[in-house]
Order: structure tokens, then C-alpha cells, then sequence
């Protein structure tokens, strides 16, 4: 079963001469993962704890995550529903961890869902102009 999920994908104009946190703050805004309204970069925190923890292959629980965090568990589950909405993080029953180990391969697994959505989409297109076709033909005789 294909599990759903949503992302917001924001285009903006790619800055020159960027160090590492400004390029992580572009993809993270290209994806709208964090907005203005959290004023204590609380997802971006999460995120970040997610990051490393991928580079060792462990799975964090909630409560890992509020602690290395400094947040609260209801914050860090708020922000992970968020996450795993956008596809970009998974739930195993013993913790969270990144879709994918590295960048790379998850911008590419969502390119491949972006690109199966939009094959759905032009489906239903060609669906709908064949409907209104048929409208058409009947409204004129």
C-alpha cells in the first residue's frame, strides 16, 4: 500500500556562495518544512537530531528527540506528524528516521512521487476532456 503524504514545494531563486547551513535553510524552505510561526525552529531542531542520528542508522523515539532537542514530547510529535506528512520522515514501531540516508536519494524517491501523481493527474485530464467532449457533441446537435 502506497502510504500518502503531502509537500509544499516552494520555488526559489537558488543564492550563490552558500555555506552549509544557509543550503540546508533553502532545501528546508524549498520544501516548506519550517515556517515563521515556529519561533523556536522546534522542527528544525527535530530535524536536525534526525540527521544525525541517520548517519549512525538509529531510530529515535519521541521521547529521544524532546530530549536531545530540549522539547517537549507534544512539540516533537506535533512536528513529526509534519514530517512524516511531507514524506520525508518514516514511524517504525521502536522510533522516527529519515525516508532516505542521505539527499540525494530522497529528493529522488519524491520526484518519483511527484511524477506518479502527476501521471494520475494527466489521467484524469485526458478523463475530463473526453467528458467535456462528449458535452460538447451533445449540446450541438
Amino acid at each position: 500500500m502506497i502510504k500518502e503524504f503531502s509537500i509544499k514545494v516552494t520555488r526559489y531563486r537558488k543564492p550563490r556562495n552558500m555555506d552549509v547551513n544557509e543550503e540546508f535553510q533553502f532545501f528546508s524552505d524549498s520544501l516548506g518544512l519550517f515556517n515563521d510561526r515556529d519561533k523556536e525552529k522546534s522542527c528544525f531542531r527535530i530535524f536536525l537530531e534526525l540527521i544525525k542520528a541517520s548517519n549512525h542508522d538509529h531510530l529515535l523515539s519521541s521521547d529521544n528527540i524532546a530530549d536531545r532537542s530540549n522539547l517537549s514530547r507534544a512539540t516533537v510529535i506535533h512536528h513529526m506528524d509534519k514530517l512524516i506528512d511531507s514524506g520525508l520522515v518514516v514511524s517504525r514501531k521502536e522510533g522516527y528516521l529519515l525516508k532516505a540516508d542521505n539527499f540525494d536519494t530522497l529528493l529522488d524517491q519524491l520526484k518519483d512521487e511527484v511524477n506518479i501523481t502527476i501521471e494520475n493527474l494527466r489521467e484524469s485530464a485526458k478523463n475530463i476532456n473526453l467528458a467535456k467532449e462528449r458535452l460538447n457533441k451533445e449540446y450541438h446537435l
